[in-house]
């Protein structure tokens, strides 16, 4: 599901079995990436699906990227697999608004 950065912030908080992922590259998360988030390279195919393997598919997952694509196509492939709940930021970090490390 595509979410405005402030419903995407709003429904994270409110839950408690969340997970923050970043789709992105090394680099790029290496450059900054919003707290607490993981990284799983969508730009590595296998290794990206071994990891969705392994993953609680009754979680929640808030997913972004640099602008929306990358992480929307994550939530395409998570939603394939079974997943329940996955929340792409719309605009991604490009528009991101909150705090960064």
């Amino acid at each position: 599901m595509d979410l405005s950065q402030k419903d995407w912030v709003s429904k994270l908080k409110e839950g408690k079995n969340n997970e923050l992922l970043d789709v992105r590259s090394l680099e790029e998360y290496k450059n900054e990436h919003i707290p607490n988030s993981i990284l799983l390279d969508i730009n590595y195919p296998r290794e990206f699906m071994e990891k969705l393997e392994s993953m609680d598919k009754n979680k929640s997952y808030f997913i972004y990227c640099r602008s929306g694509n990358r992480s929307s196509k994550a939530c395409l492939i998570m939603n394939n697999m079974g997943f329940k709940n996955t929340f792409n930021l719309l605009g991604g970090i490009l528009e991101w608004e909150g705090k960064l490390e």
